[in-house]
């Protein structure tokens, strides 16, 4: 037989993905700004944070984390119908209502708040890699942020939004944890819906870290510019306010995004403080002295894999969430000084913008290598959260019902309701910790 003789036709089915594949696949595509920016409040803060919720008081301590969903979900979504209907940032559209200096003062907070958040994060990096690796943490500390800093400013906004997308499936290694820790899921259930421990200072001092970790304005200023540098990247896409033939597909696709953010966040905080509990707290430790003491204290306690995942994840949120949080504070500032803002701008056409990356960055590394305890400094920072966050999400609020910035798509009223109720929940919880 010639080599030129035809092969006899093959009858085998091609392989064909299943519908339900494709509607997964398909799903996930139209995640972006709210999965990435639920993801991100999962960051070394909220670890720290829920650590020591669940190490203090055990179980007690889940109901929060019902009462937290639907309140960070309605001022997420706001925050990122802001962004998708004007076009504009969160900080842009709040200086329409409110004064400069005012603007300029609470993103002068948010970059302080986001500056220590910064230096114990990378802290906390660092002592989770030598505690995995056995190597000296400085070299890690340092790396992690010349690599965060690097990537903002040299790789495109299109690929590093890709980048963070994928790296949200480090938080599945919380929720690994529960399946080798003994919990007792009847004292669990207990938690979430008739909790039990004393109203004191303490109690309500976790009360208002945990709702400061869990709805921090970092993650508001974030989704909203996350929405306007969707629109530069789509050269069909407008804000709402001048294409409004594209609303219905763009608000539902904001909905859906920020609604599985949001429970992806609330789920991990879940399963954090749900493990902790049923080990730190069973095994009567109750205070978390740095983040190596978190995953260390596992290592007896629920064994090696529980060890070794709690401080994978400590790594991987925190590489997640460094660009998160010099990012807003970026935006925020950049926005409210009328500066050239976007991660797909190289550094020398929005060198403002990427100056406030870099120091933010820079000033948290040095917080970082200093004596500051990290497990500390990440809980106080969600505190300081809790009290910058109140007057911030009240302006957005005002912005959001109004159709001089928003047209005829102001947001619902449903919204706005759960929005105003997170606002008032939020500073209730920063004055009770200051009365008691």
């Amino acid at each position: 037989m010639s080599s030129s003789a035809k092969s006899p036709p093959s009858f085998e089915k091609p392989v064909q993905a299943s519908p339900r594949r494709w509607r997964q696949a398909a799903t996930f595509k139209r995640l972006g700004p709210g999965l990435i920016t639920g993801a991100a409040d999962d960051d070394p803060s909220g670890i720290a944070t829920y650590s020591q919720a669940g190490a203090q008081f055990g179980f007690n301590m889940l109901w929060t984390m019902v009462l937290t969903y639907p309140l960070m979900s309605a001022v997420q979504l706001v925050s990122g119908e802001i962004g998708r209907v004007t076009g504009c940032g969160l900080a842009k559209n709040l200086a329409r209502i409110l004064p400069r200096w005012t603007v300029l003062g609470l993103v002068a907070l948010l970059f302080v708040a986001n500056t220590i958040n910064i230096g114990a994060n990378l802290a906390a990096m660092g002592a989770a890699t030598q505690l995995s690796t056995g190597a000296p943490a400085l070299p890690f500390t340092i790396g992690f942020a010349a690599l965060s800093v690097t990537l903002q400013m040299f790789i495109s906004y299109e690929t590093y939004a890709r980048y963070l997308k994928w790296l949200t499936l480090v938080l599945l290694a919380y929720v690994a944890v529960l399946f080798v820790a003994d919990v007792d899921w009847w004292a669990a259930a207990k938690g979430l819906v008739m909790p039990s421990f004393p109203l004191n200072r303490d109690s309500l001092t976790v009360i208002v870290a945990l709702l400061g970790t869990t709805i921090s304005p970092y993650l508001l200023f974030w989704q909203s510019s996350q929405e306007v540098e969707e629109i530069e990247q789509d050269p069909e896409a407008k804000a709402l306010t001048k294409k409004p033939d594209q609303a219905k597909r763009e608000i539902r696709r904001i909905k859906l995004d920020t609604f599985v953010g949001m429970a992806v966040s609330n789920l991990v905080a879940l399963a954090i403080i749900m493990s902790t509990a049923a080990t730190l707290h069973s095994a009567g430790k109750t205070e978390v002295a740095s983040a190596a003491d978190v995953a260390e204290a596992l290592r007896p306690l629920a064994g090696d894999f529980a060890f070794f995942i709690f401080s994978l994840g400590i790594i991987g949120t925190g590489l997640l969430s460094l660009p998160v949080l010099a990012g807003s504070a970026a935006y925020a500032f950049g926005e409210a000084q009328g500066w050239k803002c976007g991660l797909e701008n190289k550094p020398w056409e929005a060198v403002g913008f990427y100056s406030v990356i870099g120091l933010s960055v820079l000033l948290g590394l040095g917080i970082s290598l200093s004596s500051i305890d990290p497990i500390k400094a990440l809980f106080w920072s969600a505190v300081i959260n809790g009290f910058v966050a109140v007057p911030i999400m009240a302006a957005m609020m005002v912005v959001a019902s109004r159709r001089d910035q928003m047209g005829r798509f102001t947001v619902s009223t449903g919204v706005l309701l759960f929005g105003w109720a997170a606002t008032i929940a939020m500073g209730l919880a920063a004055a009770a910790m200051v009365v008691f």
